[in-house]
């Protein structure tokens, strides 16, 4: 009898979770980045609530996909660099797969008035979807000490980026030179850090 030792079994758990995820999720990254933290953070509770939110600002911080970004973050985190090799190719398959299977019937779907009657739903679905997380993210980011000052911040940081048009780059090197000055002045309190598996 094959016995399955709880590190094989977080692997799996890892990977199978990623790929579901991404096999199911239709909409930018940030759409499956909000299904990833409702599976890791909601039901497998390996990450808790702000470690995830700062795995999320590390993602999209980053140059890259922000899905296999976060979903090599999140991988790490639960399961070192096995994890996060996992992770990123449970998401990356689906996707593969579903390219290459498109790109053979490119010319057919692309003129279908069904195909598109879907995409646009589709599309409504997921900024439903973005609009959610960013409420809820925002919610529990701007919870506990400092909740007008984080408010501030991540009013002004929209303002920067949707009205004045600052690139994003810039505005989250601002806002991260002004986390660590908040912090070495002593602004920045001790976190607590949840466990994984």
């Amino acid at each position: 009898m094959i016995t399955i030792t709880p590190k094989a079994k977080a692997y799996l758990t890892l990977f199978t979770s990623s790929l579901f995820i991404s096999a199911v999720t239709f909409g930018s990254g940030y759409v499956i980045v909000s299904v990833i933290k409702k599976r890791f953070v909601d039901e497998l509770k390996w990450i808790d609530e702000e470690e995830m939110a700062d795995l999320i600002s590390l993602a999209q911080s980053s140059p890259g996909v922000v899905t296999a970004n976060t979903a090599l973050l999140v991988g790490y985190k639960v399961s070192g660099p096995i994890g996060a090799f996992l992770a990123v190719l449970g998401v990356a398959l689906p996707p593969l797969f579903t390219i290459m299977l498109i790109s053979m019937f490119y010319n057919a779907l692309r003129e279908n008035t069904v195909v598109s009657a879907v995409l646009l739903g589709m599309q409504s679905g997921a900024c439903a979807v973005i609009c959610d997380v960013v409420l809820g993210l925002s919610v529990k980011a701007i919870k506990g000490g400092q909740a007008v000052l984080k408010a501030v911040i991540m009013s002004g940081a929209f303002v920067a980026t949707f009205v004045f048009k600052v690139p994003v780059i810039l505005t989250i090197l601002i806002c991260a030179l002004f986390g660590v000055a908040w912090h070495f002045a002593g602004g920045g309190g001790k976190r607590k850090h949840g466990g994984s598996p």
